[in-house]
This record gives structure tokens, sequence and C-alpha cells, in this order.
């Protein structure tokens, strides 16, 4: 049996100060200490408000941070690596995904979409939005397209049936991925009227089955949260 160990996550926070605030780095991190199915605590840390604990545990540092039996950890891949290698098998799942190319799936969409929603050139607006879609279909094609051992278990398999990006089990690929294309749904719909289309079934799919996961859904920043974070960069261009 593994030792308990002190754990703190230190989080951006809502606007009210009671849940996780609009930050795909805190989010990811969240889901990977409760992918290890470890004790640890949460705080979230209330930014306009210039909280103490910043100054007395990580001073000029921004959220997501680690506090790990009292030794601080402030960057978010350094976090990831830590974690992994601390919180290791055999007590700990390794969830490090099989698959060097999982951990690129997806990788420009975020990029993407801030050229797309921070745009405030009307005349751009049909390019960007292409060069979004481009990504989400290139991501679409990633998640239909059968991975090595699903071809190994069945050398016939035309559709991949694996229900995230490395497999059937959430990895550190989806953490990075995950909260990121939550934000895009949520400001896209909000700011251009425009969601993933319906033809990219494999995406679709995707995010249902990582909605249904408490890891990821319960880690995730309430919608208006996200709007209200873009409203001084987006346009609505399309009401």
């Amino acid at each position: 049996m593994a030792t308990a160990r002190k754990i703190e996550l230190f989080v951006k926070a809502s606007d009210d100060g009671r849940n996780i605030g609009n930050c795909p780095f805190c989010q990811r991190c969240f889901m990977h200490l409760w992918m290890k199915n470890t004790p640890f605590t949460v705080t979230f840390v209330d930014m306009k408000r210039a909280p103490e604990v910043l100054k007395e545990v990580a001073p000029g540092s921004q959220p997501p941070f680690l506090l790990y039996e009292g030794e601080v950890r402030t960057d978010v891949n350094k976090i990831e690596e830590f974690i992994e290698e601390t919180l290791c098998p055999p007590h700990y799942p390794r969830l490090s995904p099989r698959y060097d190319k999982s951990n690129m799936a997806g990788s420009d969409i975020f990029h993407k979409f801030s050229s797309y929603i921070k745009n405030q050139n009307p005349a751009m607006e049909e390019h960007n939005e292409k060069a979004l879609l481009r990504t989400m279909f290139m991501l679409d094609k990633f998640l239909g397209t059968p991975l090595e051992h699903e071809l190994k278990a069945d050398p016939n398999l035309k559709v991949s049936k694996r229900l995230y990006l490395d497999g059937d089990e959430l990895t550190l690929a989806d953490c990075n991925l995950l909260p990121k294309l939550h934000i895009v749904q949520v400001v896209c719909k909000e700011y251009r009227k425009f969601g993933i289309p319906k033809e990219l079934t494999a995406l679709s799919r995707y995010l249902s089955n990582a909605y249904k996961r408490k890891e990821f859904a319960n880690t995730c920043p309430e919608n208006n949260e996200i709007i209200n974070a873009y409203k001084s960069v987006a346009k609505y261009y399309k009401i």
C-alpha cells in the first residue's frame, strides 16, 4: 500500500472564488491528479485579490502550482512530470500515452481557435473559420483511424472504436486536449454560433465519452466563466 502524502493543488478560482476558473492548464493538472486515485486538496486562488497564498507559497507565480510535502512546483510541464515520476506504478496508474502521436493529436486546434475568436477583421472571418475546421477534421480523422493495438486485435477493423485519444482509458494526452476543446465549444457557440460539424462523428463520440467521466466533467469551469473570460477579445460577427 502506498504511503499517504500531503498533496495540494492550487488552481485559478472562478469569479465567485468557489470553483475552478477559466484556465486549461489548471484543469489539466486537476484531471491528472484525480486520475491518480490519490487523496489531494484543491485551493481556488482568487487572482483579483492578490491572495496571500501566492506571496507565501509561490511568489511571482500564476496557478497552477503544486505543493507536495511542502515543496512547490510551478511549471505545468514540470508538475506533470513530477506527478508521473512520483505517483507511479505499482501503486498508481501510469498515465502517459503509449503512442507519441496521441500527444500531438489536436495540438493546433487551440492556436487556430485563438486566431479565429480574437480576430478583429470581419474580412478574415471565413479564412479563420476554415483554418479551425481543418484542424477539427484532422483530429476527427485521427480519432476514427484504428491504432496499432486495435488492428492487432482485429486486422479488418476500418473505423476505430476506442473511447479516447490513446485507447479506452484517459491519458495525459486527454488531460491536455479536453480542457481546450471544452473552451473552444463554449466560446465558439456563444460568440460565433458555430459548433463542431455533425459529420465529425469520431470527434463528437470522443467528447461524448469524455463528458461521461467525472475527472473531466467535474473539473470543467462553468460556461459563464469561460464566456466572460473571452468577452473583451471576442467579436459577435454572427448574430
